[in-house]
């Protein structure tokens, strides 16, 4: 379960709005609507504690590697990043179901596979035809 649908999952159970979690946590409304939309995550640490704390949960159970590796692909590499990130780890996560390897494993593996997808990002980047990557950041900016 990804951090927004986890937020939002707590957020109901403890029978919270979108604006009185964000308020409690000094946020805006419309950030907790993105988070729980996934279309952003928090930059700080700290914000995951504050949720944390309102929710009564552990700042663990909601912050997980996964989310940082694609906060980082959309802000590199914006919209397709993030995308190929998703999908990149939607595939390798399906190595995992049923398997019998050990958490700490799996967890070096996914560590593995990130370091991997950020060498090719960076590798392929001067392969990319200037004009498609003039094109693909103006359209992160109007998007912006």
């Amino acid at each position: 379960m990804k951090f927004g649908e986890k937020l939002r999952q707590r957020r109901l159970e403890k029978g919270l709005t979108q604006g009185q979690l964000a308020a409690q946590a000094g946020l805006g409304k419309r950030t907790i609507i993105y988070y729980e939309n996934g279309e952003k995550y928090p930059r700080d640490r700290e914000v995951y504690k504050r949720l944390a704390e309102i929710l009564d949960i552990d700042a663990d159970y909601l912050h997980n590697e996964n989310d940082d590796f694609i906060a980082a692909a959309k802000e590199t590499y914006g919209s397709r990043g993030k995308r190929q990130a998703e999908e990149l780890l939607g595939e390798v996560t399906g190595l995992f179901a049923g398997g019998d390897m050990a958490p700490d494993d799996m967890d070096e593996f996914m560590r593995a596979v990130q370091e991997a997808y950020w060498l090719a990002k960076d590798a392929n980047k001067k392969y990319t035809r200037k004009d498609y990557a003039r094109n693909a950041q103006n359209d992160e900016t109007k998007k912006s």
